[in-house]
């Protein structure tokens, strides 16, 4: 099955991922952390090498920015000058969930994640300016209203900076179900999705905002996409 046939919207996308966690006892963790190392592997697979590289990574509240943590530590250990930014408070995602897990692995690194606040977005250009990539693990498929400041103002300046960018399963601000951009959205050069390309991809402004997809396998069961396939 092509790429475009196989794509999934939201619901699809989470049902799965739920019969992963609940009837095949995948701990969502483990999901989350193949994620991120898929990514990890992609984003130096851009890098001029190690030693020398420096990504930024934008990690929103939910799983996604659970998978950016992921994504901080595998370059971190490759030697990758990693900067890492928040766009909420520390506090709010050390609560629980898979997230807190990954956060808290980096705090115990020592590796520091920088609160964003309003009040920064408008020097970010700084930070960017002499980085390689930039990976946005903002939003996932969740979103459903506009995107709303801070942020909003952040991804225009991420996209304003000309330095690729990895989305994290979707571009932050674009919809998983039918491409439409929630007020704005994160140009990528890049796009690693999982499960299954998003049926917004192929929509409306879908194929402009993702980039190079790479639909990344997670070890979600075969048998699970494929059933679902069949019976929709």
């Amino acid at each position: 099955m092509d790429i475009i046939n196989g794509a999934l919207g939201r619901d699809e996308v989470r049902e799965i991922d739920r019969k992963a966690i609940e009837e095949y006892e995948i701990p969502g963790i483990i999901l989350m952390e193949n994620a991120g190392r898929n990514v990890a592997e992609e984003v130096l697979e851009m890098l001029p090498g190690t030693d020398r590289a420096r990504v930024v990574i934008f990690c929103g509240k939910g799983n996604n920015g659970g998978d950016g943590f992921v994504i901080a530590r595998h370059l971190y250990n490759k030697g990758v000058d990693v900067s890492v930014y928040l766009t909420t408070e520390v506090s709010r995602v050390l609560s629980d969930g898979d997230a807190s897990t990954n956060l808290k692995i980096l705090l115990n690194m020592n590796i520091e994640i920088k609160e964003l606040q309003e009040e920064h977005i408008g020097k970010i250009e700084k930070e960017l300016h002499d980085c390689n990539v930039i990976v946005d693990a903002i939003f996932g498929t969740g979103l459903r209203g506009e995107v709303r400041e801070p942020v909003r103002t952040l991804i225009t300046k991420i996209n304003e900076a000309d330095i690729p960018v990895v989305s994290v399963d979707i571009p932050s601000g674009l919809s998983c179900d039918d491409g439409v951009v929630l007020g704005t959205a994160v140009k990528a050069a890049k796009t690693v999705t999982f499960v299954a390309a998003k049926t917004g991809f192929f929509q409306k402004y879908g194929k402009e905002y993702t980039g190079e997809l790479i639909v990344s396998d997670i070890s979600i069961p075969k048998e699970l996409i494929e059933d679902h396939h069949k019976n929709p």
